[in-house]
């Protein structure tokens, strides 16, 4: 898929991996078909680039942040601008929407993250999270917490449950965070190029994934659809696969002549898109062939 401008994330479908997002410095959001390389429509509405977006559950609602400092809710089927919420102090880094996309969660450089009611006239966040002494560089979401990452070193995982703030000290400023797909595990990647797996619930190290380049870059770390294989993005140009138990480097994929910045897998099959400059790919099987026109 040729888009022009260089792309931030490649987002896949929440539910059933059919669509993606992608968006960037033309200041817009597209959505695809990844399988067919076919562009199905052109969000238009930031003043800047945009640094990530995010779908809905039932991919009916996007949304979106990035260097304007705004947040905004879109409707998928008319291409509108549903909300735009203003309050952070600097670009938005990351945005998530709730289980129930009735919420958007939105990070910032500003070090704060603002949870904004989709269903509401209000133009304040209904919360704000501020515990954070650096720039906000990711945020998760489950049913009941938050994970974030922070410039600052550390990763926090807010239980909206029991009202409780978790944190555990990684030191290198931290890229991406994510939950595992059983719920169980965080896994942190950081500027030291080291990717971490922590036991949500102690912060025990349980493993490290090494191998990578991650020494400038926001860059993408997921699970694989099964939990089996840790992913990430790397500045030379390839996405690394590392066995989740064993720790070994299982596959060093070659992308490209550049960084790779962006990475998505799939919810419930062998297959990841990645971003590197103009270009989004999409990987298919075990061997990872490309599939479709790629930049």
């Amino acid at each position: 898929m040729e888009i022009l401008g260089a792309v931030t994330p490649a987002r896949c479908s929440p539910v059933d991996g059919n669509y993606c997002l992608t968006c960037g410095s033309d200041k817009t959001l597209k959505l695809w078909n990844p399988l067919r390389g076919m562009l199905l429509r052109t969000y238009s509405g930031h003043g800047y680039e945009v640094l990530d977006a995010a779908g809905s559950f039932d991919n009916s609602s996007l949304c979106s942040g990035g260097g304007d400092k705004a947040v905004v809710l879109w409707d998928v089927a008319s291409g509108q601008v549903v909300r735009k919420f203003r309050g952070h102090a600097g670009k938005v880094n990351t945005v998530q929407f709730n289980e129930e996309a009735t919420v958007i969660l939105s990070g910032s450089i500003d070090s704060s993250i603002r949870c904004w009611d989709c269903r509401s006239r209000r133009p304040e966040p209904v919360q704000t999270l501020d515990e954070a002494r650096d720039g906000i560089s990711s945020v998760k979401v489950s049913d009941h917490e938050v994970l974030a990452g922070s410039v600052d070193g550390r990763v926090r995982r807010y239980d909206l449950r029991m009202g409780q703030l978790f944190s555990d000290y990684v030191g290198s400023p931290i890229t991406c965070t994510c939950f595992s797909r059983d719920g169980q595990c965080t896994l942190v990647s950081s500027l030291d190029s080291t990717l971490r797996l922590l036991d949500k619930d102690t912060g025990e190290l349980l493993g490290e994934y090494t191998g990578h380049k991650n020494w400038e870059y926001k860059l993408d770390c997921c699970l694989s659809e099964r939990d089996t294989h840790v992913v990430s993005c790397s500045e030379d140009g390839k996405v690394f696969f590392w066995d989740l138990v064993e720790g070994a480097l299982a596959l060093a994929l070659p992308v490209g002549p550049g960084v790779v910045q962006s990475l998505a897998y799939h919810p419930t099959e062998p297959c990841l898109l990645t971003a590197m400059g103009g270009s989004v790919q999409c990987w298919r099987e075990e061997a990872y062939e490309a599939e479709g026109g790629t930049g």
